[in-house]
């Protein structure tokens, strides 16, 4: 999900280990993020096979539940309350394996992953920003064909068929989802916004200009650190799906179709009236943590009335001081159809997860976290999908919901972005940007996506 333009990395080549380890750090630390090592007590038990902070020689394979000690370094962007639920995903395989899971947590996991990949120094297993990055590193033989690895034929058997394509480069599977995320989500508050789901956008659009009792009709906030302008490029993905269908949708992440056309176009401005009736103002969207950004929601009287975002979203509405309860305080409904000829369209993501280096502790530790076991404890947690089909519950009717959204849709697309090369990406959260701080300039914004696809589909 974070990732920056390769111009970033072009001094940065040659960076010692001191050098990329220096940068993770300060990553974490300006972008809020966690950098922490998860153990769980009493894991050197008797009977390890391999003193702490070793490592058999590459392409050995442990089973899950073996003890074999050592350690196993991990990178991703959760913070926060993911941390803590990765960090509980991952206590039962400790506990089990004497394995030790050293995390990273860090917004700016592109730029990080792209300099060590330059540099060849990586961690053992990290989060992917996108299927877009992991073509690229996989075709530069960073990344590792996990066939060998897992057991492929249970994993293609129990993992969404799209999830798989998604994970495949030049028929090595490179990539795995441990967990998915509906988008297009309007979430709200029962207690301020009672009406039945509006069925088209033109009613959402009435009832956010008329927003109750609530101060505006929306409660936006697209601050991620290093990643700042992402969430609001969910908003341009779901009206272009909704407003000029799939295969206007895949052109343009593809780099066919032009970003200064009708149809993109439309869909920036259709963003841009929701700014307009925001809480606190275009301000209080650009500096404000997308994590943070529906708390006026749970407020008496509100600060907004409807929240547009994914189905994580739930898993930092728990962190709120109000504690909503799902069901009682929040719900959502589908953002509804916008043109009737493109019906049923769903946005949605993932966390992927990548192997870097061939060790027996990345192995046991890739093979555990595609278990229906590993993820269920997530899901438990909540704000997340299970990738893995034998996940079936869920621990509220809010959580239930989006699965059987994602379960059910007609027709759906991973979100755009982070399937567009590196540089096209980084240019849209930039423009996302500039245009909440100034939609006067559209025209130029437009112009200059259009110049970066010039060049960045080319590469």
């Amino acid at each position: 999900m974070t990732r920056h333009s390769r111009s970033l990395l072009g001094s940065r080549k040659l960076l010692s280990i001191a050098a990329v380890l220096a940068l993770t750090i300060a990553a974490c630390a300006t972008n809020g993020a966690d950098t922490t090592t998860t153990e769980a007590p009493g894991t050197t038990a008797p009977g390890t096979t391999e003193a702490p902070g070793t490592t058999a020689a590459p392409g050995t394979t442990a089973a899950p539940g073996e003890q074999i000690g050592g350690t196993v370094s991990v990178i991703g962007t959760w913070g926060g309350a993911e941390a803590e639920a990765f960090r509980a995903m991952v206590a039962p395989f400790e506990a089990a394996t004497g394995v030790t899971v050293q995390y990273t947590g860090t917004r700016d996991i592109n730029t990080v992953l792209s300099t060590g990949v330059e540099a060849g120094i990586l961690p053992d297993l990290a989060g992917l920003p996108g299927p877009g990055q992991m073509v690229d590193w996989a075709r530069r033989g960073a990344l590792l064909d996990l066939r060998d690895v897992l057991d492929y034929d249970q994993y293609v058997a129990e993992t969404s068929a799209g999830f798989v394509e998604l994970g495949t480069v030049d028929d090595a599977l490179v990539g795995v989802f441990i967990k998915s995320a509906v988008k297009g989500l309007i979430f709200y508050n029962p207690n301020h916004f009672a009406g039945a789901a509006p069925t088209d956008w033109p009613a959402v659009e009435a009832a956010a200009a008329d927003a109750g009792s609530a101060e505006a009709g929306w409660c936006i906030g697209i601050e991620s650190g290093a990643a700042s302008g992402w969430p609001a490029t969910d908003w341009i993905e779901d009206f272009v799906i909704r407003q000029s269908g799939p295969q206007v949708y895949d052109d343009w992440y593809q780099g066919r179709h032009p970003w200064d056309s009708p149809e993109i176009r439309e869909a920036f401005e259709a963003y841009g009236r929701a700014v307009q009736n925001t809480y606190g103002g275009s301000q209080f969207v650009l500096s404000t943590n997308f994590g943070d950004a529906a708390e006026p929601m749970f407020t008496d009287p509100p600060g907004c009335l409807f929240h547009h975002q994914a189905s994580f979203m739930t898993g930092f509405f728990a962190d709120y001081p109000q504690a909503p309860e799902a069901g009682t305080d929040y719900d959502f409904f589908i953002m509804p159809d916008i043109n009737p000829d493109y019906p049923g369209a769903l946005t949605g993501a993932g966390d992927l997860f990548g192997m870097f280096n061939d060790t027996p502790q990345s192995r046991a530790l890739m093979q555990w976290l595609v278990t229906a076991e590993a993820q269920q404890i997530w899901v438990d947690l909540g704000g997340a999908i299970s990738g893995n089909t034998l996940v079936t519950e869920y621990p509220d009717p809010v959580a239930q919901k989006s699965a059987e959204a994602l379960a059910g849709s007609e027709v759906f697309r991973f979100d755009a972005s982070d399937l567009m090369p590196e540089a096209m990406n980084a240019a849209f959260w930039q423009a996302m940007l500039d245009y909440t701080q100034n939609p006067g300039q559209l025209d130029q914004i437009l112009t200059t996506l259009d110049e970066v696809r010039a060049d960045a589909y080319t590469e």
